[in-house]
């Protein structure tokens, strides 16, 4: 498996040969072309908070200050039509990361690789046949920060990484709670740099979570009409305010850390949650409560961007976006487009969304929006639209909704709380109707709507291959393991080490296609990606190579690199 070559003239124009497969792939993974001859390319920042809707001051919410995230929105460009592909957390970031439709790569089901504790503890067989896998993309899929590696930028994220697969070690530079831009290894090396924010969780309603400083006013909240008005819920809906003033206080300091560095003005800033607000019909609901995200991308004011966008934009567009905004041409793998930077494209006028199974609970729906008019397809309507998930049964609110379901009380605008079974098919105006609490599917006046939505939201789910319409025991063991009986395994990494121009270089292959290479030397902490031979440090003994097709088993190996001619 190991060997060393010493190489002649003629001999290095065969290796060049034998290695143009590895260029070309690399050139089609990229698709790369730089932004501009700048020295200094604009860095990136993803600033994305946990379980929060547009209840900011910026768009229309003055419940509590929100001054440092209004303040991005006054020097950049605000969307009022985003929306997550989602309303739970791990198959968006599946999506964030890829580029990719949750449904298209069997990373839609929340969790995948993770299975919940307060379920089991309920219901030991709340899995059952359900096996512990990961989503498994096409073989040329990559987290997209790998790409931007390629190109010299400095990827860190602080701090999650539950996309529904394990990442590659391959995708960061550094990942965790101390991730930072300032680790770049030069002062002007440009970076991408995530940072989440997760105070606004869900969780931070939760009785025995500590709280933060006081801000709203209980009395004084807005309670939508579908819930029931009452002291505990005004008290959630309040906490979660004081939450969100909390949030904005942590993105002043990023932004004030970017001035102090004077990198404000040569970095880009987006500004998004991972989906809706984390109340009960919020989060794992797919309606606007739980799918219309708040997103402000705030450009260095040299560049005079501002203002509003009303352009409909999902999830699957932001990765495209990040790299169009960093000068790189989005690989047509990805399935969406970009709605910002050098290759920036058309959008289509549609946001598609899905719902799958929540924990331990398995239910089905999609659902399309233009931004205004929202179409929903329930796949399985015997079910009820707000079911008893474990951990969201944590909230305190979740007890009052109880008591409304057994007091037969509720109103007109609270059937989705207290219904055991959801319509076959619903749609709202979210113009007259924003709470979503009429359903005007039966409307004779919306029936062109009606009929062009339906056939938008069939023609995603075919072209798609929409895996959710499988069992998931089935989705995973046919689809995504090939009939396999357990997760693949990417094949091991070989390594050989070549003599070029009298020096020592290193070539890393793997017979598995679309697995990510990787490298480091005895000592480091970071893989460095693998682009082509690998030129060794003199004093190198060992080196450490790693192979990982997403979805699969990662695979290292380790061997000496001290050269011995053939």
């Amino acid at each position: 498996m190991w060997r060393v070559i010493l190489l002649s003239m003629t001999s290095n124009s065969i290796r060049l040969i034998r290695l143009i497969p590895v260029f070309l792939m690399l050139i089609a993974m990229t698709s790369t072309v730089r932004a501009s001859s700048s020295d200094r390319p604009m860095n990136l920042v993803w600033i994305s908070v946990e379980d929060m809707s547009s209840w900011l001051g910026c768009y229309g919410d003055a419940t509590v200050p929100t001054p440092n995230v209004d303040r991005l929105a006054t020097e950049g460009i605000r969307y009022l039509n985003a929306f997550a592909t989602t309303p739970v957390c791990a198959p968006s970031r599946s999506t964030l990361i890829t580029g990719k439709w949750p449904t298209e790569i069997g990373s839609m089901h929340m969790r995948t690789g993770n299975q919940s504790r307060a379920a089991l503890s309920r219901n030991p067989e709340a899995y059952a046949d359900i096996p512990n896998y990961e989503a498994v993309p096409p073989s040329e899929v990559r987290c997209f920060p790998e790409l931007l590696r390629a190109e010299g930028r400095f990827c860190t994220n602080r701090s999650k990484t539950d996309y529904q697969f394990k990442a590659p070690a391959t995708t960061w530079d550094r990942t965790g709670g101390k991730a930072h831009w300032k680790g770049r290894r030069t002062a002007d090396q440009p970076f991408f740099a995530v940072f989440n924010l997760t105070v606004t969780h869900e969780s931070g309603t939760f009785a025995k979570q500590s709280r933060e400083p006081k801000v709203a006013d209980p009395a004084s909240v807005a309670v939508p009409p579908y819930y029931p008005d009452t002291p505990t819920v005004r008290d959630d809906i309040a906490r979660t305010y004081d939450n969100i003033a909390a949030m904005d206080r942590q993105v002043g300091r990023i932004l004030k850390e970017l001035e102090d560095a004077g990198e404000l003005e040569n970095t880009v800033v987006m500004f998004f949650s991972d989906h809706g607000v984390g109340l009960p019909r919020g989060k794992r609901c797919i309606y606007d409560s739980g799918t219309r995200i708040p997103l402000i991308i705030r450009w260095p004011a040299a560049m005079d961007r501002r203002g509003v966008d009303d352009r409909v934009v999902s999830f699957v567009d932001f990765a495209p976006t990040a790299l169009s905004i960093c000068g790189i041409r989005p690989p047509i793998w990805m399935s969406g487009r970009a709605f910002a930077g050098e290759y920036t494209a058309p959008g289509t006028g549609f946001a598609f969304l899905h719902a799958d199974r929540m924990d331990a609970v398995l239910d089905r729906t999609r659902a399309v929006t233009d931004g205004r008019y929202r179409y929903v397809r329930n796949l399985m309507p015997s079910r009820p639209r707000l079911y008893n998930v474990a951990y969201a049964e944590q909230i305190p609110m979740m007890a009052d909704i109880h008591a409304l379901r057994a007091s037969g009380d509720a109103t007109t605008d609270q059937w989705q709380l207290v219904d055991g079974t959801k319509p076959a098919e619903e749609f709202y105006d979210t113009a007259s109707d924003p709470h979503e609490v009429r359903n005007l599917i039966a409307d004779p006046s919306q029936t062109e709507r009606i009929t062009r939505l339906r056939a938008t939201l069939a023609a995603w789910m075919q072209d798609t291959g929409d895996l959710g319409l499988l069992s998931e025991g089935d989705m995973v063991r046919r689809h995504l393991w090939h009939g396999a009986p357990q997760k693949p395994a990417t094949a091991l990494p070989t390594l050989a080490i070549e003599i070029i121009d009298g020096r020592r270089h290193a070539v890393v292959e793997c017979e598995t296609e679309g697995a990510s290479l990787g490298w480091r030397l005895e000592g480091e902490s970071t893989w460095h990606l693998v682009d082509g031979p690998i030129r060794l440090p003199d004093d190198a003994t060992k080196i450490e190579v790693l192979a990982h097709r997403i979805g699969y088993v990662p695979r290292t190996s380790t061997g000496p690199v001290s050269p011995v001619v053939e």
